[in-house]
């Protein structure tokens, strides 16, 4: 069975590479694609945060990517299943990012620390509601722990 998803908004920004770490410090633009009305953006100055899902073009699909690795090829982290991690080569090469918003135009918004390169296609943006955030108690094991202090 095939699907189509089309973008409805470009990842505008001075990252060119997929690189692994220092994403904190790289301010994007979300900007509408030219189809989309600026009204679709209507009422987002009320959110703080925006999930993003966009396509990982630049991207390997899984597979022929390995369905499962030891993260960054770290030999001190576990052997684990591409659901058990978060990176960029995935089976749909779909990724998804929560962050705040930093300035909101008419036919974009802006956020700092957005895991895409320039000219990533956006399949999606979702505002954060209080309800639709993680309940309970978060559990992860200490390899991502380890992988997130570099990963900023």
């Amino acid at each position: 069975m095939d699907y189509s998803v089309r973008a409805i908004a470009y990842i505008r920004n001075d990252r060119s590479e997929a690189l692994d770490d220092n994403w904190d410090d790289v301010l994007s633009t979300v900007e509408l694609a030219a189809d989309v009305p600026s009204e679709a953006l209507r009422g987002l100055e009320a959110f703080s945060h925006v999930e993003l899902i966009f396509f990982a073009d630049w991207a390997e699909d899984v597979p022929p990517a390995p369905w499962h690795r030891r993260p960054r090829g770290n030999p001190d982290w576990p052997d684990v299943g591409v659901f058990a991690q978060r990176n960029k080569d995935r089976p749909n090469r779909l990724l998804l990012t929560t962050l705040p918003i930093e300035n909101l135009a008419e036919r974009s918004f802006t956020v700092r620390g957005l895991d895409g390169i320039d000219g990533t296609p956006v399949l999606d943006i979702k505002p954060v509601f209080q309800w639709s955030v993680p309940r309970g108690t978060l559990s992860t094991p200490s390899w991502s722990d380890e992988l997130g202090e570099t990963y900023r």
